[in-house]
């Protein structure tokens, strides 16, 4: 098998980090690994694959020889370095918002639209994880009866905003557990623990956030759907990591529940944990205790939207997925999968 020259740009957050468990766990075809960070972190180690690993300082010269780069950085980083991992030869699949909505780069969720990979010219953008979570299900649903309308609502965890969002979240818990004063909040708008914060991103004109923006364009651009309409609103949870999401769909065509709930209990990347009668909760819905440190997208409380005119077309489900995971570092190495294929 061939082995690939490997960078993780950012190693050092929670989602490059995880990224770097990634590789490991799938058994990457890895020669060499850079570790990429900033001046702070260089000098520094990380282990992979029973070795320590040199954290180097990244530049727009780190790139030289590297056949794949997973991007972990910011979006000024990105913009700035991974166009010289490209010039450099490498192809980069990356985790920020730099490129998403770049008509030249695929936005890949390789469960609904790997193929796209095959028109990229150097990038390869991985989509938001409120995106990814959302449309993994909605997908094999789409395929049996048509999507043609999402409603949304997000219960996004600290991880969302990386490593210092739940380390604020944490330290709040400590705090509040303790009877002591609470630290300032930093990563949120507001304090975290005991509360929820609806906002996540800036807001446009009409009152949407940018985060709630982007399943509408991400998802268009993802589904080759240019007309798929999304009213979504984002909501910062007090749970460390896992996000939850209610999601209901307007359908092109009637569908029958029984339908529903084979297709997703049969698509790649979905758990179907749907059981009412079952004994424990966690065997009744999905949760985000049950959901994180794993990769699949769980599903659950599958019904009738009864608000739908024509009922038939209305299937309402809650689901629940790693952030960190497949909402970011495993999408991320799947689609770098696809490129060793």
């Amino acid at each position: 098998m061939k082995e690939y020259t490997v960078a993780i740009l950012g190693a050092t957050g929670a989602v490059g980090t995880q990224m770097l468990q990634c590789l490991e766990e799938r058994s990457f075809p890895v020669g060499r690994l850079k570790l990429l960070a900033s001046a702070r972190s260089a000098g520094k180690t990380m282990a992979f694959r029973g070795e320590d690993i040199v954290i180097e300082e990244a530049t727009p010269a780190s790139f030289e020889g590297c056949d794949i780069v997973l991007g972990a950085a910011d979006d000024a980083i990105a913009k700035a370095l991974l166009p010289s991992a490209v010039d450099a030869g490498a192809t980069v699949v990356d985790n920020s918002h730099a490129f998403r909505m770049d008509p030249d780069v695929p936005l890949v969720i390789p469960e609904i639209n790997g193929g796209d990979i095959a028109w990229h010219k150097g990038i390869i953008a991985n989509p938001n994880c409120a995106t990814i979570i959302a449309l993994v299900p909605t997908w094999p649903i789409h395929q049996l009866a048509g999507v043609r309308r999402m409603i949304v609502s997000t219960y996004q965890a600290a991880s969302g905003a990386g490593a210092p969002g739940m380390a604020e979240l944490v330290s709040q818990i400590e705090a509040m557990g303790k009877g002591e004063p609470l630290p300032e909040p930093r990563a949120f708008a507001a304090q975290l623990v005991s509360n929820l914060i609806p906002q996540i991103g800036g807001f446009n004109d009409e009152g949407y956030t940018s985060e709630e923006m982007k399943l509408q364009n991400e998802g268009r651009k993802i589904m080759h759907l240019p007309e798929l309409a999304v009213c979504c609103t984002c909501v910062r949870v007090p749970v460390l990591r896992s996000h939850s999401e209610s999601v209901t769909l307007e359908l092109e065509r009637p569908v029958t529940l029984e339908a529903v709930r084979e297709a997703l209990a049969a698509a790649p990347g979905v758990k179907l944990v749907d059981d009412r009668a079952a004994e424990s909760a966690h065997d009744r819905y999905p949760m985000p205790l049950d959901t994180s440190d794993q990769d699949l997208i769980w599903v659950g409380r599958v019904r009738r939207d009864i608000s739908n005119p024509d009922v038939a077309r209305g299937i309402t489900f809650w689901c629940c997925g790693d952030q960190i995971r497949k909402g970011a570092a495993t999408n991320a190495v799947q689609i770098a999968e696809l490129l060793t294929r």
